[in-house]
């Protein structure tokens, strides 16, 4: 209600030409509300003109909210001297991601409004793995000296932590740069004037190195709950920082990943809407075709025993058989499904690792047997009092056995390939959501298919 609120004030100032009041009214609001408000009430020749109509402390703040489309397109309009007041308040770490989305003729603007110092320090995060935590990190944090007093740090402070990413974390270093510990704002407030640093500091820091995953920097910030983490290279120097908001980040696009690699999709970071019909088919269409493929096993199964199961009295046992296939297979496949979504998504966390692999399989073996025993009795019942008796088929119970063990059956192999499957990607480098539901339907499809046909054939035959 709120938000909404906003929209139509921000609107109607915006509609009746009200500028002045309309800045008052910006500078109380959100900057990513702003940017929300720029994007979808505004078309593109109206949001150069009110990004220009932002106070000056504000409009690099929502620059950075904004999407890379609506971002290339402002760059674009922008004259030289107000990209560079926008490049120059900008933290570099939002600067960088920035540059990533953006073509090269708008990279080289960007380059160019930058001072040299900022463009030698954007190329040198540039260097770095899109993977990595220094693809993450800002170089622009407060570093203090163990023999500073709590006076002298408060000092500092103020006189450089105006373009600093956060001041509430300080990082002590020695004169080669190295990390030897962390003071929070907190401590030093909380502290005399004339207390030296290296009397309050934490010396067991929690760091990160510049070629570590991002994923693992993500799951630190999880585990530690701190508000930045230091980045550190192979000397133990202090080269950057890492905020939480950017793990935030990370969090969201590597779930955002795995949800779209088990639903058979090629990732793809671009809002739906955005995202062009073309793109749409490029990142389906190779998943669909392999899935195709592989599932043509199962037709060739069904029909290597369509003879044998043809022999059953006459064809009429086999037909009854066949009538049930999609059931077993159905649930077959959303059992290993539920059991891999559960594993990725644990593996994502860091809570299991392969070491736990016969774990993982013994608990989901004891989940799936108590499911594959209560599924099972559920078929049975089903296939006599409302396949028989209510639709007058003739399923006797003897086929109703055989159906209702292939299930339970199914049931259980599908719980142990659905755990198991993820953990042996991971361990083989691959990503674990790859062997998520497609690939498990289609194996378990397969497998249930085989004892399905052999058991029918061995006990009715």
């Amino acid at each position: 209600m709120e938000k909404e609120l906003t929209t139509e004030k921000l609107m109607e100032l915006y509609k009746n030409r009200r500028f002045a009041d309309l800045r008052m009214v910006l500078l109380d609001t959100e900057a990513a509300d702003i940017a929300t408000f720029v994007e979808e009430q505004l078309d593109k020749k109206e949001q150069i003109f009110f990004f220009r109509l932002l106070p000056k402390e504000l409009a690099s703040d929502v620059f950075v909210e904004f999407d890379s489309d609506t971002q290339e397109s402002l760059i674009k309009a922008f004259t030289d001297k107000e990209l560079k007041a926008v490049i120059d308040d900008m933290f570099l770490d939002d600067t960088v991601d920035i540059i990533d989305e953006m073509p090269a003729n708008v990279v080289k603007r960007i380059l160019l409004a930058a001072d040299p110092e900022e463009r030698k320090t954007i190329n040198e995060l540039l260097e770095y793995p899109d993977d990595s935590a220094g693809s993450l990190m800002t170089p622009e944090f407060v570093s203090l000296s163990a023999n500073m007093t709590v006076a002298d740090a408060f000092d500092k402070i103020r006189r450089t932590g105006v373009n600093k990413e956060t001041i509430y974390t300080c990082y002590v270093t020695d004169i080669r740069k190295r990390l030897i510990g962390v003071v929070t704002v907190k401590d030093l407030l909380l502290a005399e004037k004339e207390t030296l640093i290296e009397d309050i500091m934490t010396t067991n820091t929690v760091a990160i190195e510049t070629l570590e995953d991002k994923e693992e920097v993500a799951l630190k910030f999880q585990k530690y709950a701190h508000l930045a983490l230091p980045v550190i290279d192979k000397e133990g120097c202090i080269v950057g920082i890492i905020t939480v908001d950017d793990a935030v980040d990370v969090m969201q696009e590597e779930a955002t990943e795995d949800i779209q690699i088990m639903a058979a999709i090629t990732p793809d970071d671009k809002p739906y809407l955005k995202t062009s019909p073309f793109k749409i088919f490029a990142n389906r269409a190779p998943w669909l075709l392999i899935l195709m493929i592989s599932a043509t096993f199962t037709g060739l199964i069904l029909n290597s025993y369509e003879g044998e199961l043809s022999a059953l009295n006459g064809g009429v046992i086999g037909s009854l058989l066949i009538a049930c296939v999609p059931m077993l297979m159905d649930s077959g496949g959303n059992a290993g499904s539920q059991s891999s979504a559960t594993v990725v998504r644990s593996i994502a966390l860091n809570e299991v690792k392969f070491g736990d692999i016969f774990k993982i399989m013994w608990k989901e073996f004891c989940a799936g047997l108590m499911l594959a025993i209560t599924l099972g009795i559920v078929c049975f019942a089903k296939l006599q009092l409302i396949d028989r008796l209510l639709f007058k088929y003739n399923y006797t119970f003897e086929i109703s056995f055989v159906v209702s063990l292939c299930l339970a059956i199914t049931i259980l192999l599908s719980k142990i390939v659905g755990c198991a499957l993820p953990l042996l990607a991971k361990k083989c480098k691959l990503d674990p959501a790859v062997m998520a539901s497609p690939f498990i339907t289609t194996i378990v499809d397969a497998l249930s298919l085989v004892i399905y046909c052999s058991i029918a054939i061995a006990i009715l035959g």
